[in-house]
């Protein structure tokens, strides 16, 4: 009776259970399908196979927040319910896939990581959010179909990160085939912080109406791309969020869940190397003005580096040169072995550096007083320290740019303040214009 449909499916790609059926179904199932694929009970087809199952999904025990196995008498656990009314249904299946129980260990079970993991995926709407913003305002639409632009595309950020993208795909994929769930979502994350805090915030200028068409109609597709093939990758872990993904970002009305997983494209190694150590010296750098004391918002001379990373990374020396708040690269021949930051603080760029403080106070000034991100204003700013009052009439320019402000003592202050500039005072005075 049903020969056919059972020869279909037999043997099972996977079973899954918690770990107590090891000794238990798992063995027996096991067992009892040698026996009678020995006597032939499954026919000739079924001599061919001694397993009943393919691959083993193994679960361990999930311990409260107080560590002990959760258990309703103990109450040592939030209702997950109420966990996913809270953080969302895919930030719970998230962490569980994610986590040592699909490796059969154990896990405890805290409201705290749920959160945690909401808030990272939280990372793809504010791109979702950051992409149609601009999108909106530019007229930017979809065509309806789905394109690899990689070979398309000329800015370095743009093919490293649609690079970045395929490796991602190719990576879940090759631990999805073995049945490895944990080491499956283990790169999604970083991914997503890649994109966000690197590809994202590096490419925020290329949005915006005043610069290069081309470049930013490339952005568009670039983004596009990647966000739509993460609702395909987030499908089997995210099932909602992806959902919503897709439809938003598409218009299509089938479902992602009905759609065929698409398959990794190209990788730019040399890009990916590249970006690679890029990243790693604006890191080292940062960690070279911690270890100094020396805020990023204090302007730096150089970055001095030996020949062979010298001309790797001079193509990027703009990046550089703005991650890390420093004016130019140096070549230094074959020495030094490790990038070495110049942290000689010259008049002039202390008084560059007091000029963006003082910047960051008056920003923080107007959002105390209740302004727009847009309101112009009328800035009055007064010191008795020679140096910073040299900074304000050098940069008085900059500073009023960057504030929407006029520099002229308000007849009626809106709001007025003392801030502290690198251990000096200086007042604050502003009105709406």
């Amino acid at each position: 009776e049903n020969q056919a449909k059972f020869e279909q499916n037999y043997p099972a790609d996977f079973i899954v259970e918690y770990i107590g059926q090891v000794r238990a179904w798992f063995y027996y199932v096991h067992a009892v399908n040698v026996a009678l694929a020995e006597i032939g009970a499954f026919g000739e087809a079924g001599a061919q196979h001694k397993n009943a199952y393919s691959n083993v999904i193994t679960t361990g025990v999930v311990a409260g927040n107080d560590g002990r196995k959760m258990s309703k008498s103990l109450g040592n656990f939030t209702d997950p319910n109420e966990l996913m009314d809270k953080f969302s249904a895919d930030s719970l299946r998230f962490l569980l896939l994610s986590s040592p129980l699909l490796n059969g260990e154990d896990f405890a079970l805290h409201d705290k990581d749920v959160g945690d993991v909401a808030r990272k995926l939280a990372m793809i709407w504010n791109m979702y959010d950051f992409f149609t913003m601009y999108a909106e305002v530019d007229g930017w639409e979809f065509d309806g179909e789905l394109r690899d632009p990689l070979g398309e595309l000329t800015n370095p950020l743009d093919i490293w990160i649609i690079s970045r993208l395929h490796q991602l795909v190719a990576e879940v994929e090759r631990h999805m085939d073995t049945y490895n769930i944990p080491d499956a979502l283990s790169p999604i994350l970083p991914f997503l912080d890649d994109a966000s805090n690197w590809y994202v915030r590096r490419s925020r200028r290329r949005f915006w109406k005043s610069e290069d068409d081309g470049d930013k109609s490339d952005a568009y597709r670039t983004l596009h791309y990647v966000l739509v093939r993460l609702s395909y990758l987030l499908a089997p872990f995210t099932p909602f969020l992806a959902e919503e993904l897709y439809h938003n970002l598409t218009g299509d009305n089938e479902s992602i869940h009905l759609k065929d997983w698409l398959a990794a494209g190209e990788v730019n190694e040399q890009i990916i190397a590249e970006m690679k150590a890029v990243r790693d010296v604006i890191n080292d750098g940062l960690s070279q003005r911690a270890s100094q004391g020396v805020k990023v918002r204090q302007p730096l001379l150089k970055l001095s580096m030996n020949q062979t990373d010298y001309q790797q990374l001079k193509p990027y020396e703009d990046v550089i040169c703005e991650e890390l708040n420093i004016k130019f690269l140096e070549e230094l021949g074959e020495t030094p072995d490790k990038p070495i930051l110049d942290d000689t603080i010259t008049p002039e760029l202390k008084r560059e550096g007091l000029m963006r403080e003082v910047i960051r106070h008056v920003q923080s000034a107007r959002k105390k007083a209740g302004l727009q991100v847009d309101d112009r204003i009328m800035l009055h700013l007064a010191t008795n320290d020679e140096q910073l009052r040299q900074a304000l009439t050098e940069y008085a320019d900059t500073i009023a740019s960057e504030t929407l402000a006029t520099m002229k003592q308000p007849g009626d202050v809106l709001y007025q303040t003392t801030a502290m500039v690198d251990g000096v005072e200086l007042q604050i005075s502003l009105a709406k214009a």
